[in-house]
């Protein structure tokens, strides 16, 4: 920064003694800032003409309320003489106004004013050029970026539809695949069904043809009869089959044969039917626990049980079983 002349520091500290900022100043005497502490920091060069010095010292002076003329002729050293030779004689304001005629103080004054109005009517003018300058180009642009984004969103949308139909294609085959799917999915399970039924049926024929071929010859017939255990001989067929059902209250049930060995011990409960294929058994032992309303079947054959259930209602039955081929 700039040492202060004598003169910009008196301007500047009548300025200041006022309360007045540069910019109260620049309003008033609508001199831009940068000139006016030019003036202050003696810094003449920023002037935009050496013949504008005097005159800006002068209005500086005028609205900070100092007497022109003894300012000039205080601190004539710091102001430079050339300028009044430069100075058009209709632009200086340097003159006392002992010398304008009264009938030109009026033109004087408007004269005061015109430096800083072509100053700031220049930088208008200029701002207005650059401006429609920079609008032409965002213009410009912003057309050239229309014609390139114009291809660009029409090769968009028609991928993105070639996407959507791909999507749909996709979702209507998935659909019917998933459809078939469930179709032949049902279809297995259906003929799986109808498979198992028929084997079922073939099975329970088999068995009942079996049985209606061995009940024709088969014997089940009392061996001995004491306490409450009795003994049966069963022959005159290959199969040895038995049936219990408890059809009026839940017994105890077991069934073994004549090793000992286990097939049953347990709670026969009420409607419950157990089936057992004792067919490669020579002998096996029922014990029931509630003989009323027990069933027995051999072969699919209902046999009495020994004793009447109301007078012995545990029971032992035991039958012993010599297949027809070993007759």
């Amino acid at each position: 920064m700039l040492a202060l002349t004598e003169l910009g520091q008196r301007l500047r500290q009548e300025r200041e003694s006022k309360g007045l900022s540069l910019e109260d100043l620049q309003k008033l005497t609508k001199i831009q800032k940068r000139y006016l502490l030019g003036i202050e920091e003696g810094n003449y060069e920023v002037m935009p003409g050496k013949f504008y010095v005097r005159a800006f010292i002068k209005q500086y002076c005028e609205a900070i309320g100092l007497d022109t003329d003894t300012i000039f002729e205080e601190y004539k050293s710091d102001i430079p003489s050339t300028q009044t030779e430069d100075m058009p004689q209709q632009l200086s304001r340097v003159r006392s106004r002992k010398e304008i005629p009264q009938h030109t103080k009026g033109v004087s004054k408007a004269y005061d004013y015109l430096p800083t109005v072509l100053v700031v009517a220049g930088v208008v003018v200029v701002g207005i050029i650059i401006w429609v300058i920079a609008q032409n180009i965002v213009s410009d642009k912003n057309k050239e970026q229309a014609n390139q984004e114009a291809p660009n969103s029409e090769v968009q949308q028609s991928n993105t539809q070639e996407e959507t139909n791909e999507t749909t294609a996709k979702n209507d085959n998935s659909n019917s695949e998933d459809e078939q799917s469930a179709a032949d999915k049902k279809e297995q399970e259906k003929e799986k069904a109808e498979k198992e039924k028929a084997a079922k049926e073939k099975a329970e024929k088999e068995k009942a043809e079996k049985e209606k071929k061995d009940s024709g010859k088969q014997e089940y017939k009392e061996v001995q009869k004491t306490g409450r255990s009795a003994t049966y001989a069963l022959s005159g067929t290959d199969a040895f089959n038995l049936e219990v059902t408890s059809t009026q209250a839940d017994t105890w049930l077991d069934v073994k044969n004549g090793k000992g060995n286990a097939f049953f011990s347990s709670i026969l409960k009420k409607g419950e039917t157990k089936e057992f294929d004792l067919t490669k058994e020579t002998e096996a032992r029922v014990n029931i626990g509630y003989s009323p309303g027990v069933e027995l079947k051999v072969n699919g054959k209902a046999v009495d049980l020994p004793f009447d259930s109301s007078k012995q209602v545990r029971q032992v039955v035991t039958i012993q079983y010599q297949p027809a081929e070993a007759q």
